[in-house]
């Protein structure tokens, strides 16, 4: 597959992973199979494709970690596959976006 649909997937899936999640009511038994597909679509990625997209992967990725981790718990499968494809610290928040920071 083109590594561009690839990053692409990626990004696309992860966004809306993390948009779908975002504090509110969600319906925790799409995030299995969401979850193993975007681990599935990170692995596929080539070394050189990850380097570049690791620090925007760890704040999308990452953002959507605190907002499941008082839903599922530190514990839960699917939190385990999403902070696998985090390198590094957690933003602090659902909300710690960049722009927001000082």
């Amino acid at each position: 597959m083109d590594v561009y649909k690839l990053v692409y997937d990626f990004a696309a899936k992860a966004g809306s992973l993390e948009g779908y999640v975002y504090p509110k009511g969600l319906d925790v038994k799409y995030l299995s199979p969401w979850t193993d597909h975007l681990v599935e679509l990170y692995r596929s990625l080539p070394p050189e494709v990850k380097d570049k997209i690791q620090s925007e992967c760890n704040e999308t990725l990452g953002r959507t970690i605190q907002s499941l981790l008082p839903v599922l718990g530190e514990d839960h499968e699917v939190i385990k596959k999403l902070k696998s494809l985090v390198k590094g610290k957690l933003p602090s928040s659902p909300d710690d976006f960049p722009h927001n920071r000082k």
